[in-house]
């Protein structure tokens, strides 16, 4: 196992470089409300009560917004069989979802999950495994639940795991989250956009390493999701092969406000037949099929809310 000192706060300068004064001036008044508005409020409810307030809030939101639109057809795209009743209900569940997570986040640290005794975990021979071995890995998970919970299960075991993010648009949020995130044990963060540099270093090292994918990637590959072509980010399954290292699935299901059930189930090693292009859509494919068994499990735990699917196929499923 290889020591890793944790990184300075990191962000793909990019998108600070095209923000206009205008822009920037929005920033800060967003970062104010963020203080004001929504931190601190949630900070004075303790996390039971801010879940709870989180969830009801944005259930009543959600519905209002565009989003629930493109909720409502992925739904209805990947459970044809469902009534309109099943779909909205779901579509609700899934905003109430995505509140409570929002209102949970100011109480990371005491959601600690293995002190706190609001997370269990199961498969932690898997875990422990992994950081025995010092050969790295690479754990792949989805927008499940309260997403942030898992990276700190890894990180608080094997503390020089790097766990990949996407960068906020507001740099003054951006590194709020940042600074969270360190403070609730996850110590190495890689920015997407600059972070697979940092990868291939870490599983160069024996340290693994964690992604999300379960969100459209355009650039990436098409391989079956609930019966339709989604574009897929090939990028752990390359990680893998290229370090021949073990993919980790890893599930968070929440089980009551700002309590959950972390799961590592199963690795496996991606096959290597010297087709590096048939082994990569063999597990990608591997990896869709994982995800989609887990949203199947918990339909109102999943971030129906982003455009997984392109509108092609919502046409093909006359959804739209």
């Amino acid at each position: 196992m290889n020591d890793q000192t944790p990184t300075a706060y990191v962000r793909p300068k990019d998108i600070d470089n095209r923000a206009s004064f205008g822009q920037r001036l929005q920033w800060r008044l967003e970062t104010i409300a963020w203080d004001l508005i929504y931190w601190g409020p949630m900070k004075m409810l303790g996390p039971d009560k801010a879940s709870d307030f989180g969830g009801w809030l944005v259930k009543k939101i959600g519905p209002l917004l565009s989003q629930h639109k493109t909720t409502r057809r992925n739904l209805r795209l990947a459970f044809p069989g469902w009534s309109e009743e099943q779909v909205e209900a779901t579509a609700l569940a899934a905003w109430e979802s995505a509140g409570r997570t929002a209102g949970e986040l100011p109480h990371l640290p005491s959601i600690d999950p293995y002190t706190s005794g609001r997370v269990e975990i199961i498969g932690l021979d898997v875990l422990d495994a992994i950081r025995d071995s010092g050969k790295g890995a690479v754990f792949i998970s989805g927008h499940f639940a309260n997403w942030e919970i898992m990276p700190a299960a890894i990180t608080k075991r094997i503390p020089h795991a790097v766990m990949t993010y996407r960068a906020l648009n507001n740099p003054h949020i951006d590194k709020r989250i940042a600074e969270l995130r360190h403070d609730y044990g996850t110590a190495v963060n890689a920015p997407k956009g600059i972070g697979t540099r940092e990868l291939m270093r870490s599983l160069a090292k024996g340290a693994p390493v964690a992604l999300m994918n379960d969100q459209k990637f355009n650039e990436g590959i098409p391989v079956p999701f609930f019966g339709h072509a989604a574009m897929t980010a090939p990028g752990p399954s390359r990680l893998a092969l290229k370090y021949q290292v073990p993919i980790v699935p890893v599930s968070t299901t929440r089980t009551g406000p700002a309590r959950f059930r972390i799961e590592f189930h199963t690795p496996f090693i991606p096959e290597n037949t010297g087709n590096q292009e048939a082994d990569v859509k063999r597990s990608v494919e591997r990896i869709t099929a994982f995800i989609e068994a887990q949203v199947r499990a918990h339909p109102g735990q999943w971030f129906w809310q982003h455009r997984r699917w392109p509108k092609e196929a919502w046409k093909e499923a006359g959804v739209l």
